[in-house]
């Protein structure tokens, strides 16, 4: 394995503390019916406890969100007391770079040598997402309602194009091919439902039950309600709702969070269940790319974070990215002359979908768990943010010796 210096020599991602809840898909659990963020709260708990790490570890918590939720204005703090810690921390968002980001700013935290244990917990409801009404003076419409899900998907104020234009005008440019790109959606679903068949996802993925205020049960969260099988003639007779773009190769929306830790060096080998395993961030990159271009930014975030790293596609073991478009992952082959058969072994957001906040911190969680079933190695993450973002970052993977 090439060695490159990690950007936080002093920080790791402790194997084996992180968790996830399963992503119901819009409207169809109870997870439209609660707090989201007293929900996860309560989950990063429960998960805590089945990974057999004391809370009273936590020195300080990073949360993102991207969608307001009732009583947002607390952020961390408030997010901490639901878990049963009077800790501080913050919020922090940047749409669906937001899981990764997260990861990023809380191994500063530890690099910094301000906390030794900081824990990252990433959410979002879309289903009954609120609708905010905004005084707006530069407007003909002097009062401005905004449904925060649906309206920003469906108006970009930069460009004044819709999210989905973005998906075809890329797949133009690039001269992707719609049969190509059926193709790679199909292959996906075939990857999540071989990787849940193989009982990997029951590593990651944690059923988690929702109570209502008086504590009754309103519904476990067990599955990703909503993924469905897919036939490759289904995908095909679908209607083309712009260039290469059918209801079948785009993600949806869906309610979730995950939570792992980062910690210094001796705390992360007293953490984990296997503190041979060292796990490390390596280099993180991101660009902004041209209007309505934002399938294509994270491919470029690939490109800039390989040139600084002076690695190459080929010393990655794991490749895995937030593609909220099948066309995403056609244009990174093209462009990489990369097999994408190679990567989302285990499944990926354009099947079990996108919650936004906490979208990458699964992905991320999916990836490093693979690693170590492949016995280490580098790890790629990348995917694309609103805005036309493209971010990417490299773990590192590896075994050392026993250190406890």
């Amino acid at each position: 394995m090439k060695e490159v210096a990690p950007m936080f020599a002093e920080a790791r991602i402790p194997y084996g503390t992180w968790g996830s809840s399963f992503f119901p898909a819009w409207q169809m659990s109870a997870l439209a019916e609660v707090n989201i963020g007293q929900f996860a709260g309560e989950a990063m708990n429960r998960i805590m406890g089945i990974r057999k790490v004391p809370t009273s570890v936590l020195e300080y918590l990073i949360i993102g969100s991207t969608i307001p939720w009732h009583w947002k204005f607390w952020t961390a703090p408030l997010v901490a007391s639901c878990m049963g810690r009077r800790i501080p921390g913050y919020h922090m968002e940047q749409a669906c770079a937001t899981g990764l980001q997260a990861v990023i700013s809380a191994a500063a935290e530890v690099q910094s040598g301000s906390n030794s244990v900081v824990g990252v917990l990433t959410f979002d409801r879309t289903s009954d997402s609120p609708v905010g009404v905004f005084p707006e003076r530069r407007a003909y419409q002097r009062t401005v309602p905004l449904s925060d899900v649906w309206d920003n998907f469906g108006f970009d104020p930069a460009t004044g194009k819709a999210m989905i234009a973005c998906a075809g005008k890329a797949a133009r440019k690039h001269k992707c091919d719609r049969r190509e790109v059926d193709e790679l959606a199909f292959h996906r679903y075939e990857q999540y439902f071989g990787a849940k068949a193989s009982g990997f996802l029951d590593r990651i993925l944690v059923p988690l039950d929702v109570l209502n205020i008086q504590g009754r049960f309103l519904g476990r969260i067990d599955s990703d309600v909503g993924v469905r099988q897919v036939t490759m003639g289904g995908l095909r007779a679908m209607r083309e709702l712009d260039s290469c773009v059918t209801p079948g190769t785009q993600t949806h929306a869906s309610d979730g969070m995950a939570t792992l830790l980062i910690a210094d060096k001796a705390k992360a080998v007293e953490l984990s269940p296997r503190p041979e395993i060292d796990i490390q961030i390596v280099a993180k990159a991101e660009v902004r790319t041209l209007p309505s271009l934002m399938p294509e930014a994270p491919t470029l975030a690939v490109q800039k974070l390989l040139a600084r790293t002076g690695l190459t596609m080929a010393d990655m073991v794991v490749v895995k990215n937030h593609n909220p478009f099948a066309v995403n992952d056609v244009i990174f082959a093209k462009v990489f002359g990369y097999d994408w058969r190679n990567m989302n072994t285990t499944g990926c957001p354009l099947v079990w979908g996108h919650p936004q906040g906490s979208t990458l911190t699964r992905v991320i969680i999916e990836a490093l768990e693979e690693a170590v079933s492949l016995g280490g190695g580098y790890v790629l993450i990348f995917g694309c943010a609103a805005g036309d973002i493209g971010i990417a970052a490299i773990f590192k993977v590896a075994e050392r010796g026993d250190q406890r």
